[in-house]
């Protein structure tokens, strides 16, 4: 016994869950435009001095984070993470070393992506 009745189209069902399979989930914390264009202006610059070879993004349900790697087999270097549950206290962008200390932490990424920028104009 079939639970479709003859009167409705079997593929309006498979097209429905194929669209609701499509659309990524609300409920994840992404970079927007701007954010990924900066990280991205800033990790092509370090490709083309050797520094970084890989990156890793993950959108996951409470932040969003950009992992940079000096080899792909390796530990992050650095990890950039964006948690809007931090907003209103310490900043919702921060950049964390491989041994997870918070390196810096603010509510603009420009300003807080400028500790990894500084490390390579040291040099």
């Amino acid at each position: 016994m079939s639970l479709i009745s003859e009167d409705t189209d079997p593929s309006g069902s498979r097209a429905a869950a194929r669209t609701a399979a499509a659309t990524p989930q609300p409920n994840r914390v992404t970079f927007n435009r701007l954010e990924l264009n900066r990280i991205l202006n800033l990790y092509g610059r370090m490709v083309a001095d050797g520094e970084w070879r890989d990156y890793a993004i993950d959108f996951l349900k409470d932040r969003a984070v950009f992992s940079v790697f000096r080899r792909a087999s390796e530990v992050p270097i650095y990890r950039i993470e964006k948690d809007p549950r931090l907003a209103r206290k310490q900043g919702m962008y921060s950049v964390i070393s491989a041994t997870g200390l918070i390196l810096r932490r603010g509510h603009e990424l420009e300003r807080v992506l400028l500790v990894i920028d500084r490390k390579l104009s040291l040099v």
